[in-house]
């Protein structure tokens, strides 16, 4: 890609790995409160039977117990290969109901003080299932409460209790109002938050394709006037070349000179819009090709010197030779940030490249006055730059570049004067194994 030239390319870019959505957070959240249910059923069972001497059929508590864990551990192990979706929650919820009507039912139905348990899942199904699903589970769990009032084994009080049952009962209403008051404030807060997250994301994206179609409408400007600046500058070249003919201009040096230098700049915008047109009709990648880390910035700190002679580059690599492919759209943000540079410090320009860990960290810094507090604010936005009208795209075109090879760009100004700029470039992103892929 010809330097100056902004990287309007139609990018086919491998996609990141999907964010932990809602769902899938929120069926994490079920499964602790499912392993919480286990534990306190666990010791429930225990104190009721071992210590208070109420005769429970244990051996088909605990089975259902056992069959809850088996659920749990299939959920955990699901979460790590699927994302969840509303009818696997809304099932989720029903086996949890399930679950407590059958421990209810074996321990004096809705007599049981600890049946406003319901009242948990109706809520969080209220709180993470679609309308429809969850009237549905508020109508499971009332028809369950239902058959519980019709239909359960009675709980076998030892003699020496029967005195105290009503106090008892009212003890486990107490008990029962603060387990559920307390996980509701417990889960619900988990799950709005994130919920918000969930919001939040959202929004980013919405911005992401905000920015972008940004880009594309700058790429569409860019094709058309390509389009409009190919004639003229093809009747600049012929005429030009008809001059180079004329007896009178020919024996004078100087003007052939100064023409042939004309000739040069025409070709070189005739490179240019060419270098356009083709980037706004080709798929990314078609132009890229294998290339070492180390040789890659070579060669563009190379051309980069022979356009800007009167900059001293300071430029500084550690050997680095990773095969990555030398994509255009990367050669065209390394331009642009040195291009930036040497435009607010004429005089020297600082160019560092190492690698931090599975990534490249190109880094640009000049002597100039710096970035203002607004600029480093909205760095990866589209923002009016300092240096005139037009000229503050080009960040946000580096920075656009950089995101959607998975990299990210960070900007700040240096302790002694002038400004740093860091693109970092994953390799498991711009490296030869997962273009294959």
């Amino acid at each position: 890609m010809t330097p100056g030239v902004p990287p309007f390319l139609p990018f086919t870019v491998r996609p990141r790995e999907p964010d932990v959505t809602a769902g899938t957070a929120n069926m994490r959240q079920l499964i602790h409160l499912r392993w919480m249910a286990v534990v306190g059923q666990l010791v429930t069972i225990l104190i009721v039977n071992r210590v208070m001497g109420v005769q429970l059929p244990v051996a088909a508590m605990m089975g259902v117990l056992a069959m809850a864990v088996a659920i749990n551990l299939l959920s955990h192990f699901r979460l790590r290969f699927h994302r969840i979706t509303n009818t696997e929650l809304l099932f989720a919820l029903m086996f949890d109901v399930g679950t407590l009507t059958l421990q209810l039912f074996l321990a004096g139905g809705a007599t049981n003080p600890f049946i406003s348990l319901y009242l948990i899942q109706v809520v969080l199904g209220a709180v993470l299932l679609e309308t429809w699903s969850a009237w549905a589970l508020a109508g499971i769990t009332g028809v369950c409460f239902g058959l519980l009032s019709l239909h359960h084994r009675p709980l076998a009080f030892p003699p020496w209790l029967f005195g105290d049952i009503a106090g008892l009962h009212t003890l486990g209403n107490w008990l029962g109002f603060a387990l559920v008051a307390g996980l509701l404030i417990l889960f619900v807060t988990r799950i709005s938050h994130n919920l918000r997250q969930s919001a939040a994301r959202l929004a980013d994206l919405r911005e992401q394709a905000s920015e972008e179609e940004h880009i594309v409408r700058m790429g569409l400007l860019a094709s058309g006037a390509a389009h409009e600046l190919g004639t003229p500058l093809a009747s600049l070249s012929v005429i030009l070349s008809d001059w180079r003919r004329v007896p009178k201009l020919r024996d004078d040096s100087e003007l052939m000179g100064e023409i042939a230098e004309m000739q040069a700049e025409v070709q070189r915008c005739k490179a240019i819009v060419t270098r356009i047109l083709q980037s706004a009709g080709e798929p990314r990648g078609e132009a890229a090709e294998l290339s070492e880390v180390g040789r890659f910035i070579d060669a563009i700190v190379g051309e980069w010197r022979q356009s800007h002679a009167q900059v001293v580059l300071d430029y500084q690599r550690t050997d680095d030779d990773a095969t990555i492919v030398s994509d255009p759209a990367i050669k065209q943000a390394v331009w642009n940030v040195l291009d930036n540079a040497a435009e607010a410090s004429p005089r020297w320009v600082g160019l560092t490249v190492a690698r931090e860990g599975g990534a490249v960290a190109v880094r640009v810094t000049d002597r100039g006055p710096g970035f203002t507090s607004t600029t480093l604010s909205q760095v990866g936005r589209p923002q009016q730059s300092t240096k005139g009208e037009g000229h503050g795209v080009g960040l946000f075109l580096v920075s656009s570049v950089v995101r959607k090879l998975g990299g990210r760009v960070e900007a700040g100004n240096r302790p002694e004067g002038g400004a740093v700029v860091t693109l970092t470039l994953p390799l498991s992103m711009i490296g030869l194994s997962d273009r294959e892929a």
